[in-house]
């Protein structure tokens, strides 16, 4: 069992950065493949980024390759991602996941809102 808290959405012009921080729980933490999420209002939900469980190997969605960074710690049972040259269509709620299978997780976090304006 994994439990998921994400902190660090909020406002930002666009062009800033923000870094969302994922806190896990749960032994199982190391052992799992990590995801961050996002939906927008009336989009479906898409994988933005995902980890491996030694941070080894990375998926990142085409449009926020070379603005996103996923990174792991496992040592403290948390996940990043760090965004940065954010746009207006990165606006959408972010989810943090664990045991993912692809697209596909076993765990999720509420979510936390990510507002870009122009």
């Amino acid at each position: 069992q994994v439990q998921l808290a994400e902190s660090g959405g909020g406002l930002v012009q666009a062009g800033g950065s923000l870094r969302l921080s994922c806190a896990a729980s749960g032994r199982t933490f190391s052992s799992t493949t990590m995801a961050w999420f996002r939906q927008a209002p009336g989009k479906d939900r898409e994988r933005v980024a995902a980890i491996t469980q030694n941070g080894g190997s990375s998926y990142y969605l085409e449009s926020v390759k070379g603005r996103f960074t996923i990174s792991r710690d496992n040592a403290k049972n948390t996940v990043l991602l760090q965004m940065n040259r954010l746009k207006p269509e990165d606006t959408a709620v972010y989810y943090c996941a664990a045991g993912c299978v692809i697209a596909r997780c076993s765990y999720w976090g509420q979510g936390t809102q990510v507002t870009v304006s122009s």
